[in-house]
């Protein structure tokens, strides 16, 4: 009976062991939709807020949105899993457990405390969250390192996500309990750190090119 329950988990592989595991006490629809509500009523606040600015663009204000939404997942969500390697044992409705026991249905390797997930979400919580606060406050404040504080986070994220994807891949890419949950979780939740990013970087590449090229124009006729 031991053996039974040591495997008693909805995730796969089936023969993953998780002593301890505790069942989410949340429904999915709550789990997900405190998650969409909090970032809603984050962005919302952010976005009226950028508008006192003065002289600030939409595509700016835009950006202040994402990187406050991106920052704060990757503080608070992602610095919980990183640090609460037990999270799957709660027997209490800790709300960031409920996320990472739900979410893991599409990824196991969560559960599992796969080293290579732990050690992009390790640099991604510690690193890159509170970079992208840093970076909120350079576009707020109109500051000259704005877009490359943008563009190497972008590019940090990026890479994560991709060796994310990539490591997923090389050990057989099946670690989701369902399509449902793999197209759901995995891929569509992790396609936005895709997107974005690959948008933000090609804006800032753009932005920095054409501030050299005009600093190098203005050289050439003192000369």
């Amino acid at each position: 009976m031991g053996s039974v329950a040591e495997f008693d988990h909805p995730y796969v592989p089936r023969d993953l062991k998780l002593p301890g595991f505790v069942p989410n006490s949340l429904p999915t629809y709550i789990i997900v939709g405190v998650y969409l509500s909090a970032s809603l009523l984050v962005i919302t606040a952010v976005w009226i807020g950028s508008g006192r600015i003065q002289k600030i663009s939409k595509l700016d204000r835009t950006l202040m949105c994402w990187w406050i939404f991106t920052g704060l997942t990757h503080m608070i969500l992602e610095g919980y899993f990183v640090f609460t390697p037990d999270f799957y044992k709660k027997t209490t409705p800790v709300y960031l457990a409920e996320v990472w026991k739900e979410y893991s249905k599409g990824d196991s390797r969560y559960a599992a405390r796969h080293s290579g997930v732990v050690s992009i979400e390790g640099v991604t919580a510690v690193l890159e969250g509170p970079f992208c606060l840093l970076t909120l406050y350079a576009i707020a404040a109109k500051k000259s390192y704005r877009y490359v504080i943008q563009l190497a986070i972008s590019l940090g994220q990026l890479y994560g996500t991709i060796v994310y994807f990539l490591t997923s891949y090389l050990e057989g890419d099946n670690f989701a309990a369902s399509w449902i949950y793999y197209y759901a979780y995995y891929v569509f939740a992790n396609s936005f750190w895709i997107v974005i990013p690959t948008a933000i970087s090609v804006h800032c590449w753009k932005k920095i090119c054409a501030a050299i090229q005009d600093q190098d124009q203005k050289k050439t006729k003192i000369r």
